[in-house]
Parts: structure tokens; sequence; C-alpha cells
């Protein structure tokens, strides 16, 4: 069972078994929680270059295309297509995709890279929401994997093993943070807090090293709630606290408990209870909701904004206050051609530009933006308006207050959106225009901050713990697969739009 119209879903596919297996989507994916935007004419051209770029470049090499895609090479291949179609925003050559080793010794020396991924997801074993197990169903019946057996397959099958895969082993990741997702039905919750932590405390067993994280939402309003704060404190011991001021975020239909960060009566009591356990970081999903959403849900509109953000964040300097999204509008439905023709128009995005400019409107330094779906959303449609988020969330904020995060696996393994940010600068012009400072090097200061020293620094996640991660069991394991596995399949996971 999923959360769009039988009419919806008649006009999608799913990805895994339709999406041109590009290392870099070639179009936006969701799950089947929103309706993903149709493939875009650029998109369309990207994939026709990734395609005949692959094709050359794998018969050159006497290899197959989707080997080369696989390898560094292969990535260095999809950014020159990105280039060629958006303009020079990503630093890669022709030479670094004409030539494996220097791929690979690029790729060899980025490796060690610290990478904390505070924003990821997987799916509970009996979840309602069944895309990933129909797209796996629908490889077996293309006959694409002889080892998959229809009738044999279960939701456990995309779950839990495959987020271990593309998280830790198909990308740099070094470390994650298990997130989910609350609803008014209880067997919707993307994995209950009990749940997270559980399999907090199986990849930390793997490892012998701390590599994972683990959320605990937290709920105002449900029935309870607080004496859940409580419980999840004392028993689970999350790293920190998650909410959805939109309430029931997957069923937006049914939500009855939006909230306010700034609600002195309802919520204040739990920032209360937060400090009093030791747990500064408050992460809350903001954004996502363009205007074909609030067209739907009108009365969520104020709770899915930043408005709320500031008061809190003056009120409880003793906590932080990580906005998921970075509050940007225009995913979960949206186009980010919306955002790029807003920003072209006015300078200005929804609601990233009200964000960057809190701490100097409201002498606030405690809120911080997560780039979990802002990034990958636009880096795949219209990355000059990726680059210039960037640009007005590090001017505003600091470049000390904008973190890692990448909503994988929805989309996939996230190296993509690694190498993607490794490699993206802000085209110069804009640089000059609007005053927004390079991004610099891959493992430059400004992207080592983003990627793993800011979520470090607020998760007092310490030298001696980075330092365990090159030799735990996990990089044991890491490296054999790299050697022997399989490798990335560059899927992504969820549904695409036909139309286009």
């Amino acid at each position: 069972m999923g959360f769009l119209s039988d009419d919806e879903i008649a006009k999608l596919d799913p990805a895994e078994s339709v999406l041109f297996p590009s290392p870099i989507p070639v179009q936006s994916v969701s799950s089947d929680e929103f309706m993903p935007a149709p493939q875009t004419a650029k998109q369309k051209e990207f994939e026709a270059r990734v395609k005949d770029i692959g094709e050359k470049m794998s018969k050159r090499l006497g290899t197959s295309r989707r080997r080369f895609f696989q390898g560094a090479s292969g990535m260095a291949a999809a950014f020159l297509a990105m280039n060629d179609t958006y303009g020079p925003i990503f630093g890669v050559s022709q030479a670094e995709a004409a030539t494996p080793e220097m791929a690979n010794e690029r790729a060899k020396k980025l490796s060690g890279q610290f990478i904390m991924d505070m924003h990821t997801h997987f799916l509970r074993d009996d979840t309602r929401i069944q895309s990933f197990l129909l797209q796996r169903q629908a490889v077996g019946k293309a006959g694409w994997n002889p080892a998959i057996k229809v009738e044999e397959q279960t939701i456990d099958d995309l779950k839990f093993a495959n987020y271990l895969k593309e998280i830790y082993l198909d990308s740099d990741t070094k470390v994650a943070c298990i997130s989910g997702a609350p609803s008014e039905i209880p067997g919707d919750w993307f994995l209950t807090n009990e749940m997270k932590a559980k399999y907090r405390s199986v990849i930390n067993g793997i490892s012998g090293s701390k590599r994972a994280f683990a959320h605990g939402i937290f709920t105002p309003g449900y029935p309870g709630w607080m004496d859940d704060i409580d419980r999840t404190i004392e028993v689970l011991k999350p790293d920190s606290m998650k909410g959805y001021t939109i309430g029931d975020n997957t069923n937006k239909h049914l939500s009855k408990h939006p909230w306010l960060m700034d609600d002195e009566k309802l919520v204040y009591p739990a920032y209360e209870k937060f400090v009093k356990a030791g747990l500064r970081n408050v992460c809350v999903h903001k954004g996502l909701f363009p205007p074909s959403v609030e067209k739907q849900f009108p009365h969520l509109l104020r709770h899915s904004r930043v408005d709320d953000v500031a008061k809190a964040a003056k009120d409880w300097p003793q906590l932080n206050f990580i906005i998921y999204h970075g509050g940007y509008r225009y995913a979960g439905g949206g186009k980010a051609e919306d955002a790029w023709g807003q920003f072209e128009r006015t300078g200005r995005i929804d609601w990233i530009t009200d964000l960057a400019e809190m701490p100097a409107k409201y002498g606030v330094n405690n809120i911080y933006a997560d780039l979990g779906q802002l990034f990958a959303q636009t880096t795949v449609v219209e990355p000059r308006l990726s680059a210039v988020m960037l640009g007005q969330l590090i001017k505003g904020l600091g470049v000390d207050k904008v973190v890692w995060g990448t909503d994988a696996i929805w989309t996939g393994a996230p190296q993509w959106q690694i190498e993607a940010l490794r490699r993206i600068e802000i085209p110069e012009e804009l640089q000059r225009r609007y005053g927004y400072a390079p991004l610099g090097a891959a493992d430059g200061p400004v992207k080592n901050a983003i990627f793993g020293g800011n979520n470090a620094r607020i998760y007092n996640y310490k030298p001696e713990q980075r330092a365990e991660l090159a030799t735990d069991k996990l990089a044991y394991h890491k490296t054999i697969y790299d050697k022997h596995g399989e490798g990335r399949t560059n899927m992504a996971y969820g549904y695409v739009n036909r139309q286009g």
C-alpha cells in the first residue's frame, strides 16, 4: 500500500527497473509519499550525453558500460556530461574520465575523507510502503537478475541489509545517523524509536566502533508524547531528537498534530527535558512543501515554513536547532526550475533565504542547515541552484553551520552526492554578484567542514573515535568488498514520472 492515488500511480514507473543506472540520477525520484517531477528537457539531454560518453569510453577501455559506470572514471564521465549540459559547475577533466588510473588515484586519495551523514533512512520490515518491493519484483519479472524469484520476494530484501551495503560499502560515508518519520498510523512510522536504537547497536556491533547514531522521534500533541520522551531518553538513549512540525508528513491528509517550534506551552517543556538529559541537538523537518502540496493542505503551510525557528533558537541557546532540508520548499513534488526562477527574479529562494538571514536579523548562532534532499533534488535538475543555496546558507549561517545529510537511501547509495559536493563550485559571476565565497577544493576547509567537521563538533565525535574507523571491522570488510564485490549498482529506489 502506498500514499499516492491509483491515478497518480498509473503515471509512474519503478525507478529501479526503468531508470538508466547512471552514476548521477537522470531523473527525479520519489518514494510513494509524493509525485516526482517529470524528466526535464535538460535531464533528457544529460541522459543522452551520459549514455553516449559511457558507450564510447567503455568500448575504448574494453569493458561493459555498466562496469565502466561503477568505477571512478565512470563517475567522472557523468560529471563531464553534467558540465556539457548545465555549464562548467563541477570540477572534472576529460583525462580523468578517459584514464582509470588517474580517476582511481583521485578516488583513493579522497576515500579517507571524514564524512558524517546525519540524515539517512531505511524502512521497517513490516512497512505498508511497498514501492521498493514492487520494484524488486519488476526486476525479477523482466529477467534481469535470474537469482530473483518473484514469488519469493519479501520486503526484507530492501531494508536494513541494503542500507548497510549502500551507506557503508558503496560510499565513502564513515558515520551515519539512522533517522525516521512518525505517523498517526503506528504501522506507518518508517522505523520506531526502538528499531532505530536496535539497528544502531547492530551496526556498531559489526564494526566494533561508533559508526551509527540514532534519532529519537518526538511527537508534540500525540497521546502520551511527553511520557514517551522520558522513556525514549532513559531506555533508548538517542543521540539527538527529531520532530516533524507538519505532524504526519507521510499521511498529510491524516495529520492531526502539527505544531510550531516556538510554541511555549506545548513544545518548550520538551526542550527542557532535552536540555536536562544533555541532548543538545534538535533536528526538525522543514520545507518540502511546494505550491502544489500547499493547494492540497493549506492548513499545514505555516507548519512547514521556517518562521517559527528564530524565536525557538533565541529562547533556547542551549540547543542546536538543525533544520532538515534547510527549509527548502520546492522538493517533495515541486520543481527546481520554479526555485531557480524565483532566484533569478528576486534573489531569494523559499525558505532557504529566510533561514540564512536569521543570524543577522535575530542575533542567534544556534541554527544549522542540513542538506538532505536540498542537495540531491537540485543537483540533478539545476546544479546552479544547488551552488546558490550553498552560497546563501554559508554566507548567512556561517560555514560552521551547514551540515551533511543525504536522505539516502531513497536516492540510492550516496556516493554520487558526495562526489557532487566534492566537485561543485559556485560560478564566479554569481560569487561576484551576490558576495558568495568559493566552495574550494574537494578536501578543502569548506567542504571538509560540511562533510564531517561540523557534525563531529556538535555531536561531540572525538578524534580518537575517528581514528578507530580506519582499522575497525567495517573498514576491513569494505577493503574486501572494494576488491572482490560486485560494486555500486547506481540504482535509485522509488518512482519516476513517465511524462516528459
